[in-house]
Formats: structure tokens, C-alpha cells, sequence
């Protein structure tokens, strides 16, 4: 029997800021709310919390899921923005003061 492979994203469903500590909870099946205590104690405590946390921003991936989900809306959009009446359309130049 093939065991799946974990991998580390953040996460879509846990997030507050960026979702980095949702992302680590869901990986070690944890709470996020841990997660994200230890952070702030790390961070007054030893003072990198926040730094590691960018970091972590930085390089942890979204999940795929969130990509997905995100393509969709991105392409739902482009389809309405193509179906927009031109009467709705700002005109490219301001109209001329008559006087």
C-alpha cells in the first residue's frame, strides 16, 4: 500500500494573515490556534517570530486547492468583463465643455 506523501502549503481555510500557521497545523494535525500562540511567544521571547514568519509567507506555496479556486475567479471575471455592454464603459477621452 503506497503511503501519500505530505506535503507543506498554506492554508486556505485556517488563515488569518497568510495562512502559514494554518498550513503548519494542518501538517502536523494540530490546532492553528497553537500554532499561532507560539509564534507570538517565540516572537517576545527569543524576538524572530515575525521574521521567521515572513520568511515562511515568502516561501511555503498556497494550496493547490486555493490555486484552483483562484484561477476560476480570475477567469469567471475576465468572462464577464468581455460581456460588458459598451454603453457601461467609461469613454477612453472626457467629453468637451460645451460653451
Amino acid at each position: 500500500m503506497a503511503e501519500e506523501k505530505k506535503k507543506l502549503y498554506r492554508s486556505n481555510d485556517n488563515r488569518w494573515l497568510a495562512g502559514v500557521c494554518g498550513g503548519i497545523g494542518e501538517y502536523f494535525d494540530l490546532d492553528p490556534t497553537l500554532i499561532r500562540v507560539l509564534f507570538i511567544l517565540f516572537s517576545f521571547v527569543v524576538g524572530g517570530g515575525l521574521i521567521i514568519y515572513i520568511i515562511l509567507w515568502l516561501v511555503m506555496p498556497l494550496s493547490p486547492e486555493y490555486e484552483g479556486a483562484l484561477d476560476d475567479a480570475m477567469a469567471s471575471a475576465d468572462a464577464a468583463e468581455e460581456e460588458t455592454p459598451e454603453e457601461l464603459e467609461e469613454p477612453d477621452e472626457p467629453a468637451e465643455p460645451e460653451s
